[in-house]
């Protein structure tokens, strides 16, 4: 998630984090050939739901357990955000503002100040409030979605990226360069649990269908972590096999067998099964591969590729990488997310000091719209789905 030499300076605290690593701190893309192997993904949900298994004690139970994103069809809105006004929310980075777009007029409506260097706007697990998180500013800036208007930030140190238990019980904070994950209090933000990892760079996760753990990347050291969520430890460790490799986004399959990991270095997804958490197999896609996003009929994912300025599109039923939207005049889509009624892909142009609304069915690039500096995890609000996990919108 971090921009490179090459492109754009690094904000200091990664510049410092990265000189401790020196097998990450190149500027360059170019770490050699992967394998091009593309794994084997598990088949495509059904047409019909079944019972799911006991899940993560208080977890909403699944609906399909052939499909966790059963919640997620088109225009299918919970009560809770049903009547909140759609809308799209930058972080800018090196501007430290969100800029808040109407998606339906592509129309810039104001923008709010917020604290130093947000990453991410991410929504609460009960869906009612917006937390845009001031990664070196060290606050969580609340927005209510009904209003637009901005809450007194709450003192959260080093929020990278931040998460929430299946059962709504935790928010998870990614604190980057702490090198921990921080278990608090999903409403006040206040700290139960903090765990240090060995690994560099936590930055984006999943969670397994039953939500017992979840997948963590960091991207610092090349490694993934597993961690179990009741017991809130690390249970499982492994180094990518690729060299400098980078592992961005994470992202479950629909049938909830077959983990993806985006990785910008290794300029692909890597495809592993997080039961046995087995060494992973990379799927070639695009330079500079970093947001996975899953269309809401469960077929497709979408794979922004920042250093090409392409998306590309891998179908889960014949699990295949099956085209390739390229941006007119190139671009770095980076983070973003699918619109309510999934006609519209929008994703934030990280050195370009843009956004991008991309038709989700031609690949046509229907806005390009000019926002602050060092935009990132641009939210789309409201979204389907009963709960959310976090990150910019991954919703059950």
């Amino acid at each position: 998630m971090r921009s490179t030499a090459a492109r754009a300076a690094a904000p200091f605290a990664a510049a410092a984090l990265l000189a401790v690593v020196p097998g990450c701190a190149s500027s360059s893309e170019d770490r050699g050939r992967a394998v091009h192997s593309h794994g084997a993904p598990s088949k495509p949900p059904g047409s019909s739901p079944t019972a799911a298994p006991a899940g993560l004690p208080g977890m909403p139970p699944v609906l399909d357990s052939r499909d966790i994103y059963a919640a997620d069809r088109p225009n299918r809105l919970s009560p809770v955000v049903k009547d909140f006004p759609s809308r799209v929310y930058v972080p800018n980075t090196t501007s430290n503002t969100v800029t808040v777009i109407d998606p339906k007029k592509y129309e810039v409506l104001k923008t709010i100040k917020v604290g130093i260097q947000p990453q991410h706007v991410v929504p609460s697990w009960d869906l009612k409030t917006l937390w845009v998180n001031n990664n070196r500013g060290h606050t969580l800036t609340p927005i209510n979605p009904r209003t637009g208007k901005a809450g007194k930030p709450v003192d959260v140190h080093d929020p990278y990226n931040l998460y929430f238990t299946p059962n709504g019980k935790y928010a998870v904070v990614m604190a980057s360069l702490d090198r921990e994950l921080v278990f608090r209090d999903p409403h006040t933000m206040e700290v139960k649990k903090t765990v240090p990892v060995s690994c560099y760079g936590v930055n984006h996760a999943d969670f397994s269908p039953d939500g017992r753990y979840f997948i963590v990347s960091c991207e610092f050291s090349a490694e993934l972590l597993k961690v179990d969520t009741e017991k809130m430890k690390v249970v499982g460790q492994q180094r990518l096999p690729f060299r400098g490799a980078m592992p961005q986004d994470v992202k479950i399959s629909p049938d909830g067998r077959t983990w993806y990991v985006a990785d910008m270095m290794a300029h692909g997804v890597w495809v592993l099964n997080g039961d046995k958490f087995t060494k992973p197999k990379l799927m070639p896609t695009g330079r500079g591969a970093h947001g996975l996003y899953v269309s809401r009929d469960s077929k497709s994912m979408y794979i922004s590729n920042r250093g090409e300025g392409t998306i590309s599109v891998f179908d889960f039923p014949s699990r295949k990488l099956k085209k390739k939207w390229r941006l007119p005049d190139g671009g770095s889509p980076d983070m973003g997310g699918v619109s309510a009624d999934g006609k519209v892909l929008w994703l934030s142009g990280r050195y370009d000091d843009e956004v991008y609304a991309i038709d989700t069915r031609t690949g046509k690039q229907l806005a390009r719209m000019e926002v602050g500096g060092g935009p990132h995890g641009l939210a789309v609000y409201p979204q389907p789905g009963r709960y959310s996990l976090g990150h910019t919108g991954v919703f059950r």
